[in-house]
Formats: structure tokens, sequence, C-alpha cells
């Protein structure tokens, strides 16, 4: 495997986590990436850094930010897009995994890319539920802008350092681990 196909695959894991958070926003930067060179896509990817995709990704992102710091309309958004969450982030690896065969590719992007980003939203949505139930939906704005910005430091990270990116992706990985492990205890007593 050489270093660029690793590089590769960074990329794709960290705009898969960053579709966990927000599902249009890495296909809009990877759109952007594309159209101004930054990165080559896979040919059958190619028209995703067409002016139509980046200007069509680019409003989609706009209302998906926007419309998650809406109390109980981003909980209607955390439904719809669990399963978009996957297939985004299996989309963002096919496009960008360099040099390697059609089958290890598209294992990859559906284990390591959709597992990635619906590990990443199903963890967002069930705390993004407990506050709406604990709070009334007072503290989801917060919540979305943290993940929001989660979503954007790892989209960059992503594009322009995706070794750093794929730590990023370790570190919000474990975390989601730790919780989980914190909260399982408690979960088996009700």
């Amino acid at each position: 495997m050489t270093s660029e196909t690793i590089i590769s695959i960074f990329l794709g894991v960290g705009l898969a986590a960053s579709a966990g958070f927000r599902v249009f926003l890495p296909l809009f930067a990877l759109s952007l990436a594309s159209h101004f060179g930054v990165w080559e896509l896979n040919e059958h990817w190619q028209w995703i850094g067409s002016m139509f995709a980046v200007i069509t990704l680019g409003i989609a992102t706009v209302i998906e930010l926007l419309a998650y710091f809406i109390p109980w309309v981003d909980n209607v958004l955390d439904s719809a897009s669990l399963p978009l969450a996957g297939i985004a982030g299996t989309a963002v690896m096919v496009s960008t995994i360099a040099n390697l065969d059609p089958v290890v590719t598209w294992s990859l992007a559906i284990i390591a890319g959709g597992g990635t980003a619906t590990a990443i939203k199903g963890a967002s949505a069930a705390g993004r539920l407990t506050s709406t139930v604990s709070t009334g939906g007072l503290t989801n704005p917060l919540i979305s802008a943290i993940e929001s910005g989660t979503a954007m430091v790892v989209t960059t990270a992503s594009i322009f350092a995706p070794i750093l990116a794929m730590i990023l992706v370790i570190v919000i990985l474990a975390f989601i681990f730790y919780i989980y492990r914190k909260l399982r205890p408690k979960l088996k007593d009700h």
C-alpha cells in the first residue's frame, strides 16, 4: 500500500466522521476541494467537483447547519440523517480512496466510512434526544454548535491534514466509547 493510498484512506475516514455530525458539510468540502484541485477524486466521482455540485451541496450545507439550531427540528433531522450519514460516509470513502482494488475500496468504504459515520451519528442523536427530554430542547442549540464546530474542524483537517484528522477521529470514537461504557451499567439497571 502506498503512502498516497494511506493518506486517501485517512481523508475518507475523517470526512466520514464529519458526516456523522453533519451529512452535507464533508460532501460540500470535498466538492470544493475537488473543484479547486486540492484533491483529485476517483474518475467516477469527479462530478462532485462540478460547479453545480458545489452550489447544490453548499445550499444543502447551509440549510442543514441552520436547521440543527431549531429544537425538535434537530431531532427530526437526526432520525432522517442516521441512514444518510452512513451513505455519505460510504460515499466520501469510495470517492477518495486511491489505488486499491474496487472490492477492497467498497469494503473499506462500507465498514470504515459508513460505520464511522453511523456510530457518530447514533451517539450524537442519542445525546440530543437526552438533551431534549431533560431540558425541553433548551440546550440543543449548544449541542448543535459543538457538533457543527467539530464537523468543521474534522472536515478541514481531513482536507488539509489527513493524518491529524485520523487522530481526531480516534479521539472522538474513544470519547463515544468512554461515555457508552460509563452509561452502560446505568442502562442495565433500568
